[in-house]
């Protein structure tokens, strides 16, 4: 576990029109945490979708005089965790955050498998967790456990549903026939995913050609992607976390595997997989997506690329980033750090936030991407559960 660092909270300008400045002196601090990956598997993932928009939000927050209470205004003091992707680790960051370091708010960590390990301590001590990197058919379940718990980003059924009803339109269009390949990393949300979409896929007419599982970390997946293209697909979906999406889109076109639909999952929205893998890339599907060309989205790009000096992805870093806009519009909402009512708060209202109106039934957004794909070096939402702006699909060229 690293030691903890604070954020300044000096002042910073961001782009016009985006942050307002404001002129009152805190108060005083609100101190927030934030535990997820800076080393192990899972910490290129992070290092894009989750710390920079934390690093963003409090910036800007900072930057305009703090969040504000009854009480005046309060800037945020942050103190961070490496929990070098560990659930054990997260569990026991997330713990000395509440009972050694008594932070006022904790961040909901990330992926899926931090998530729901983490989920007991934040219920335990009565913190709100906004997760916007869990994708679990367990929401039913875990909002009935755990009171203060909510979901973005959708569930494993939806996700395999809307890759289904994709590749059913791709069939119906003439581009592809009904053998899939398929294969997943073996973490929870790989493992859920693939579990979810074999009966998915067998109701809509497909073909499981070939089903395979992968280590989460492992280096060489030349054999799984041999196995797939040996399998005669029509189509190659992969339930993939951000090294192994890497892994499999290089293998597969090392190796040939050319399918007119082929999908990897998380990374795939990520800027540095087009930087990667450039024109190639054309017509590859993956999880997520977001439509560009909204004013707010637009704002955020550029602010996320201003202040953090990244390129923010296509998919789950703008849903971090409305987490935290729901966070701050929840404790303004109440006035004060009392948590419970907090949590009420959010329960009971609909957020503005950069990717549109965010409201939660049962501690559940119902309205999210679900794919996404590379068109002409940008990757655009093609299927959501009620966002508007989708774009047609297009079938892939070979490599």
């Amino acid at each position: 576990m690293q030691r903890r660092t604070f954020v300044k909270s000096a002042a910073i300008g961001l782009v016009a029109g985006f942050v307002g400045f404001g002129s009152a002196q805190a108060a005083e601090v609100i101190t927030i945490g934030a535990v997820a990956p800076k080393t192990g598997p899972l910490a290129a993932g992070a290092a894009i979708t989750h710390w920079p928009n934390i690093k963003l939000w409090v910036s800007q927050v900072n930057a305009r005089g703090g969040i504000k209470l009854k009480s005046g205004r309060a800037k945020i003091k942050l103190i961070e965790y490496d929990d070098r992707t560990n659930p054990g680790e997260t569990i026991k960051a997330v713990q000395r955050l509440a009972t050694q370091d008594k932070v006022d708010f904790i961040i909901a960590p990330y992926g899926t498998g931090l998530n729901l390990a983490a989920a007991p301590i934040f219920a335990r001590y009565g913190y709100p967790q906004i997760a916007a990197t869990a994708i679990t058919d367990k929401v039913d379940v875990l909002t009935k456990r755990y009171p203060g718990i909510f979901f973005t980003l959708g569930s494993t059924t939806s996700f395999a549903r809307a890759v289904a009803d994709i590749l059913k339109k791709m069939r119906d269009a003439g581009h592809i026939g009904n053998r899939v390949a398929m294969v997943n990393v073996a973490d929870a949300f790989g493992i859920e995913l693939a579990n979810s979409a074999r009966p998915i896929f067998k109701k809509a007419g497909f073909k499981i050609v070939y089903d395979k599982s992968y280590p989460l970390g492992a280096k060489d997946l030349s054999p799984v992607v041999k196995g797939a293209k040996a399998s005669k697909p029509d189509a190659f979906i992969a339930w993939s976390y951000p090294p192994d999406t890497f892994g499999l889109t290089a293998q597969a076109k090392i190796q040939g595997l050319n399918v007119k639909a082929f999908y990897t999952a998380v990374a795939t929205a990520f800027p540095i997989y087009g930087n990667k893998f450039g024109k190639s890339i054309e017509g590859v599907l993956g999880a997520g997506g977001i439509n560009p060309d909204t004013p707010a989205m637009r704002a955020y790009l550029q602010a996320h690329k201003k202040v953090t000096g990244k390129a923010a992805d296509y998919w789950a870093s703008p849903v971090v980033y409305a987490t935290l806009q729901i966070l701050e519009q929840a404790i303004e909402g109440v006035g004060t750090k009392d948590r419970k009512a907090v949590i009420a708060y959010i329960k009971n209202n609909t957020f503005k936030t950069v990717v549109g109106p965010m409201t939660f039934k049962n501690q559940n957004n119902e309205k999210f991407w679900t794919v996404g794909q590379w068109q002409n070096g940008v990757f655009y939402g093609v299927s959501s559960t009620g966002r508007p702006g989708a774009k047609p699909i297009k079938p892939k060229p070979n490599w």
